[in-house]
């Protein structure tokens, strides 16, 4: 009788105890702290003995429950919003031939100043200037940006100089401590043409771009032009052909969606202004980090007109970066260049909502997309150990279906950059493509995180990206260098200096 009455009693005992969380569940939101919900959830969460609600389940519970299907729902949104911008481009054969350059020829209308800031850019320099002092276009300068204490570009600049004279100019930038926006700001105070161009150093630009650009402006109206970019080394490195793709759906696709909407953030070269805006707008941000990024959305808050032009023949090549320490410095500056755009708060002054509401979108982008790739394999780790009712969890399969769609995008995406740029694309390029998502996901989170700390830190200091000039030895790149040669055959009546 007495082991029956115990018995009993144990029984009510376990049924009026509090259920407990997993483990994992506990730990998530004892680490993400629950900012969203209200401070008495989140004590609750890390209380040993927390309160039952009328449901039967603690406030812990419910409170990790609607983090899950918050977690899943904002997966889902940025998983969708990605694939559908990679895809704009490709809505239509009329949608993605309207991409690239109309094809028109037409007699140069206006005049150029290229603009070249380098910095200890000895190995790559003077191809760039060569080429660019080839340019199939009969009123242009070439202007090389170069600081006060590199004598080694200096040297290389110089020589381009006396190589090309009536085409290149070497400008020197005095400002401590230095940077592009600044050496760019620099060199505007020089410029002789109606447009201004900007170039990297290390950039390989076909013979017929010049032209082309200035068709663009008269074809339509535009204030700005954006030219194709693209990363061509893609097997370099288990990262490079990531990069490459990356490169490939944003120019070809994303910033065509942005130009439309009138809101864009501009690439970082192969980009065009008319002097006169430009001037009137103050320049680049001298202290931004994205200084391409501010100055796009501040010409789109003022009403500019933005075109983007994206043709594969005429792309200006570029390479990845030699080194994950590079690549992790790259991403750093670009992340801390978008939160201080954002901080910055211009686009507040776009005119509609749709337009704001895109651009603080836009500019939290980079660390949205990192989150996604960290927060997925955590989604499907509480989905398959966390106690949580069926509903909920048949709802953190959910960003798993854009997540695959937007895999399988990247694999027609890769075929077609095959297609397009005369490479032959084998299986084991696939594999790299689909095995290193997860990996260059979690690395883009940290370079991420580490902008972030940067940015709380007020460390503005610009760090740089080394280059090899390895995209120019590639055989799809050397195939352009006899138009290189010949594009000098242009009359000497149209080669007028600026």
């Amino acid at each position: 009788m007495n082991d029956s009455r115990s018995h009993e009693r144990a029984d009510r005992a376990r049924r009026s105890a509090p259920r407990r969380a997993p483990r994992l569940l506990t730990c998530l939101l004892g680490t993400a702290g629950l900012v969203l919900l209200s401070p008495s959830v989140a004590r609750a969460a890390v209380e040993p003995a927390a309160r039952v609600s009328e449901s039967g389940l603690d406030a812990w519970a419910v409170a990790g429950l609607t983090f899950l299907v918050l977690v899943s729902l904002f997966l889902t949104a940025v998983a969708v919003t990605t694939v559908a911008w990679m895809l704009h481009a490709w809505r239509s054969p009329q949608s993605l031939a309207a991409t690239g350059f109309s094809g028109r020829h037409r007699l140069p209308e206006r005049t150029f100043s290229l603009l070249v800031p380098a910095r200890h850019e000895e190995g790559v320099l003077g191809d760039t200037l060569d080429a660019l002092a080839a340019l199939q276009h009969p009123r242009y300068e070439v202007i090389a940006i170069v600081g006060h204490d590199d004598p080694g570009t200096d040297a290389v600049a110089r020589a381009a100089a006396a190589r090309h004279p009536s085409r290149v100019r070497v400008v020197v930038d005095d400002s401590v401590p230095k940077n592009k926006p600044k050496a760019l700001n620099r060199a505007l105070q020089e410029c002789r043409g109606d447009v201004v161009g900007v170039f990297d150093a290390e950039d390989d630009v076909h013979p017929q771009l010049l032209r082309l650009i200035d068709n663009r402006f008269t074809e339509t109206g535009a204030d700005v032009v954006q030219g194709g970019v693209q990363l061509m080394n893609m097997r370099t490195s288990w990262w490079s052909l990531r990069n490459c793709m990356e490169y490939y759906f944003w120019f070809r696709s994303r910033l065509h969606f942005h130009a439309q909407a009138r809101f864009i953030p501009l690439g970082g070269n192969t980009v065009f202004i008319r002097t006169a805006l430009i001037r009137d707008a103050g320049g680049w941000d001298a202290e931004c980090l994205a200084e391409d990024c501010e100055i796009g959305v501040r010409l789109s808050t003022n009403g500019a007109r933005v075109v983007v032009a994206y043709d594969p023949e005429v792309a200006t090549r570029e390479e990845t970066p030699g080194s994950l320490k590079s690549l992790y410095k790259q991403r750093t500056r670009w992340n801390q260049g978008f939160l201080q755009v954002l901080r910055k708060g211009e686009w507040r002054r776009l005119p509609t909502f749709r337009q704001r509401l895109m651009a603080r979108y836009l500019l939290t982008m980079p660390f949205l997309q990192a989150a996604t790739g960290v927060m997925i394999p955590i989604s499907v780790l509480l989905m398959l150990t966390a106690k949580v009712p069926t509903p909920i969890a048949l709802l953190t399969f959910l960003p798993l279906a854009p997540t695959v769609v937007s895999l399988v995008v990247e694999v027609a995406g890769l075929g077609d950059f095959g297609r397009v740029y005369g490479m032959r694309i084998r299986m084991r390029d696939y594999a790299r493509l689909l095995l290193g998502s997860f990996p260059y996901q979690v690395f883009l989170a940290a370079a991420a995180i580490r902008s972030v700390v940067r940015e709380l830190r007020g460390d503005g200091s610009w760090e740089k990206t080394e280059h090899s000039n390895v995209h120019r030895s590639l055989p799809v790149v050397a195939q352009l260098r006899p138009q290189l040669q010949t594009a000098n055959a242009v009359s000497l009546g149209e080669r007028e200096a600026v």
